[in-house]
C-alpha cells in the first residue's frame, strides 16, 4: 500500500493547489478593511501582521499572525493526515512522500507572498510558513518551535522584527540538520532528512531573499524597531514589513 501511494502525484499536486488557494487568503487585508482602513495605502503598504499591528494596533496584527499562520497549517495538517490513511503517514514517509508533503507546506507560502487577490502581492512569508511547518508533526515541529524561540528572543532584545524573521528562519534548517545527526525523532538519518534539509534551507532563503530590504537598512543602520512609531501613510519602501 505505501509503495503505491508514493506514486499518488496527483494527490500530492491537488493538496499543493488547496494550500496555494489557502494560504492565498489575504487575512490582513480583510481585517483592515473591517476597520475601513485600505492596509496598502498605510505603513509599507505590506500584507503581513507588522502592518496591521502599526495600522490597526497590536491586538489586530496579533491576530493577523495567528490567521496567516493557521492558513499555513491547516492544509498541511490535512495533507499529512489523509497522507497516513493512506499509508504514507510521517512513521513510514518515504523520500518521494516527503518531498509532496514539503511542496504543500510551499504553495501555502508562495499563496500568502503572491496572492492573486490582491494582484499578486502579499506578505514576507514568516507567519505562514511558520503554521506550515509546525504542521508537519512530529518531523519539523521541534524546528519549528525551535525557530519560533529564537525569533521571540531576538526580537526581544532588539526589537527589531526583520532581524528576529531572519535569525528564526536560519535556526529552522539548522535544528533540522542537529536532529538528522542526533538521531532526533522522524529524523533518523541525515540521508532520510535530505527532503527536509533542502526544503527548509530554501525557506529560510527564501525568507532572508524577501528582507534583501531590511538587509541595507540594517547595514545603514536605519531599520525601524516596534515601538518607534510609523507613518500613517503610506511608506516609500513597500518592503519594510516582515510578515
Amino acid at each position: 500500500m505505501i509503495d503505491a501511494a508514493d506514486h499518488l502525484g496527483w494527490y500530492w499536486g491537488v493538496s499543493a493547489l488547496a494550500a496555494f488557494a489557502c494560504g492565498s487568503i489575504p487575512f490582513g487585508v480583510l481585517i483592515a478593511r473591517s476597520r475601513g482602513v485600505d492596509l496598502r495605502t498605510v505603513g509599507s503598504g505590506n500584507t503581513g501582521a507588522t502592518n496591521v499591528g502599526r495600522a490597526l494596533g497590536r491586538r489586530f496584527g496579533i491576530l493577523c499572525f495567528a490567521l496567516d499562520a493557521a492558513k499555513g497549517a491547516a492544509p498541511v495538517f490535512v495533507a499529512g493526515w489523509i497522507a497516513g490513511i493512506l499509508g504514507m503517514g510521517a512513521a513510514s514517509m518515504s523520500a518521494a512522500a516527503a518531498w509532496g508533503w514539503l511542496g504543500v507546506a510551499v504553495a501555502a507560502i508562495l499563496g500568502h507572498c503572491f496572492s492573486p487577490w490582491i494582484g499578486f502581492r502579499g506578505g514576507k512569508g514568516v507567519a505562514t510558513g511558520f503554521g506550515a511547518v509546525l504542521a508537519m508533526w512530529p518531523i519539523l515541529t521541534i524546528p519549528a518551535i525551535s525557530a519560533f524561540a529564537v525569533w521571540a528572543v531576538v526580537l526581544g532584545l532588539t526589537r527589531i522584527m526583520a532581524l528576529a524573521s531572519m535569525a528564526g528562519a536560519l535556526v529552522l534548517p539548522a535544528t533540522v540538520l542537529a536532529m538528522a545527526i542526533g538521531g532526533g525523532e522522524g529524523t533518523a538519518s541525515l540521508r532520510g532528512s535530505v527532503p527536509f534539509l533542502a526544503i527548509t534551507g530554501l525557506i529560510a532563503g527564501f525568507v532572508i531573499f524577501r528582507h534583501r530590504a531590511n538587509i541595507a537598512r540594517l547595514r545603514q543602520g536605519t531599520e525601524s524597531r516596534l515601538g518607534t512609531g510609523g507613518s500613517a501613510t503610506r511608506s516609500d519602501d513597500a518592503d519594510a514589513d516582515t510578515t
